[in-house]
């Protein structure tokens, strides 16, 4: 299988956290974007297999939903066998019209950027909805036949406690989603979080409290029936998410669009994020200008194992020494032995997988895999 990741990086506002490439909503630029990004993919050459498509920004649905179903249609000339296909949306431009046009336009998948149902966290990160347009999305997507709908939360937020946290998943949980994401907020270089946490590092989280939330995601949502398949990710049985599902097995993917990223034969890539760079090649029929890298040997392997023990499954030593030539046991001794000995990392005839007291140390787990030599 295949990613096909397509980004749309104008948004109705910015969040103060956010360091994806996106600009403010403009209508010249989002239609010079979208021209730009059409001629890229139509130069694209056509692609055999099963794929998954995943439409992220940005704010996708900023652009009407016509223009979303013209996307999608152009993709399937290139990418006809399509597993997955799924959007972003902010939930305040939620509209039920909308969601037909994107089943009929064969999205099955509806991740919602919600972050937080308190109202005084969601002023905090900067976003717009209330949580009865959540509510409301979330109906009109049952309404209109979305197969998946996904909820993204945030922890350790500037000023969240365990009990707003709580509240949080718990209207989460109310609405009956069939995934939920929980990610730690991470302050990003160059962000006006960045700026924040210099002048008044107190106002964020520790660490404790940041390990405390995570525990509190886990409990709730596991006690609710979701399978807790990757370290930030819960879904019910049969919800797992195949694009990213395929990122974290080191699968293929081919990424469109400003600052978007592909991995080939080994080789990643990154477009460029300068946006009137990228619209001057895409637009002219140019290679897009890039940076890249080839992953070999021991590294490419270290960074299929990082991947791997972020999900439940763990790694397969056999898939690892099929694909990669390498005795998982043997050359990676000096790390396994000191994690297991911890209890962070548990190993079977059949392979190894994070504990739960590892999963609150993945980061830095994962991490070394990639800086063994």
């Amino acid at each position: 299988m295949t990613g096909v990741y397509v980004h749309l990086p104008f948004c109705p506002y910015i969040c103060p956290y956010c360091d994806f490439a996106k600009w403010p909503y403009k209508s010249s630029a989002a239609r010079r974007y979208l021209q730009a990004l059409h001629r890229e993919i139509d130069a694209a050459p056509t692609s055999a297999g099963e794929h998954t498509v995943f439409l992220g920004g940005g704010t996708p649905n900023t652009y009407q939903a016509e223009e979303i179903e013209d996307l999608l249609a152009r993709l399937r000339l290139k990418f006809p066998s399509i597993r997955e296909t799924t959007i972003e949306v902010n939930p305040e431009l939620v509209a039920a019209a909308d969601l037909k046009t994107y089943v009929g336009a064969g999205v099955t998948r509806l991740s919602v950027g919600v972050q937080s149902f308190v109202s005084s966290e969601m002023r905090t990160l900067g976003r717009k909805h209330e949580t009865q347009q959540v509510r409301s999305a979330v109906a009109a997507a049952r309404s209109a036949g979305i197969r998946s709908v996904s909820l993204d939360l945030m922890f350790a937020v500037p000023g969240q406690t365990q009990q707003s946290w709580r509240q949080s998943i718990q209207e989460a949980l109310a609405l009956k989603p069939d995934h939920i994401s929980v990610y730690g907020l991470t302050v990003e270089a160059g962000t006006p979080y960045a700026a924040w946490r210099e002048r008044e590092p107190a106002a964020f989280p520790d660490q404790d409290l940041e390990a405390d939330l995570y525990e509190i995601a886990i409990d709730l949502l596991e006690q609710a029936g979701f399978e807790h398949y990757e370290i930030s990710n819960f879904a019910q049985p049969g919800h797992h998410c195949a694009h990213n599902a395929n990122y974290w097995a080191n699968g293929e993917y081919a990424g469109f669009g400003v600052g978007a990223s592909s991995f080939k034969n080994g080789v990643r890539s990154a477009h460029t994020r300068d946006l009137e760079i990228y619209l001057a090649a895409a637009s002219a029929g140019l290679s897009i200008p890039q940076e890249s890298e080839r992953l070999e040997g021991a590294q490419r392997a270290g960074e299929a194992v990082m991947l791997a023990l972020r999900t439940a499954q763990g790694l397969s030593f056999a898939a690892l020494k099929e694909r990669y030539g390498l005795e998982f046991l043997e050359y990676y001794a000096p790390i396994v032995e000191p994690y297991r000995e911890a209890g962070l990392l548990e190993v079977d005839a059949a392979g190894a997988r994070l504990t739960r007291r590892g999963r609150f140390v993945a980061n830095d787990i994962c991490a070394t895999f990639i800086t063994l030599p």
